[in-house]
């Protein structure tokens, strides 16, 4: 969901992260296996020097934007008070109604993992050579539907 933070008291650091940096965070489900951004071992992460995060500092009264899909980290500089504001900015069935805080992916995102993880179960019954050959041919395919 697209998310208005609002600063209160106190003063944070925030990164923002754009969506296409995903495949350097070192994604666990939802959240990033890097617990410090400012601080990463670049032998446990090598890919994460090619992130491009904007980085701001929240004062009082300051109110930035984090766009649905963006991925941000914040660190409080001193005792801190801020507000969220979310908001669906889709069509209401694209949500999962028991989802009132929109961590859930969305529902049609959700049934395609569910895809991938069959897949992939299945694909491990093969032998190695082609587990692997059938696994790049269903990279491929979904390479080729960005492109298309």
């Amino acid at each position: 969901m697209d998310n208005i933070l609002i600063q209160v008291v106190g003063s944070k650091d925030i990164l923002l992260f754009p969506p296409e940096d995903y495949p350097y965070l070192y994604m666990r489900g939802d959240k990033s296996t890097i617990l410090d951004p400012d601080n990463v071992d670049p032998l446990k992460y090598p890919l994460y020097c090619k992130t491009s995060p904007y980085r701001a500092t929240l004062q009082p009264g300051d109110i930035i934007y984090i766009p649905a899909l963006w991925f941000h980290n914040v660190k409080a500089r001193d005792f801190s008070v801020a507000v969220n504001v979310f908001w669906k900015n889709l069509d209401a069935s694209f949500y999962d109604s028991r989802d009132v805080y929109g961590n859930k992916d969305l529902m049609p995102a959700a049934r395609a993992q569910q895809g991938v993880d069959k897949a992939i179960k299945t694909l491990s019954t093969l032998p190695a050579q082609y587990k692997h050959f059938f696994t790049l041919k269903i990279i491929a395919k979904l390479q080729q539907s960005l492109d298309d």
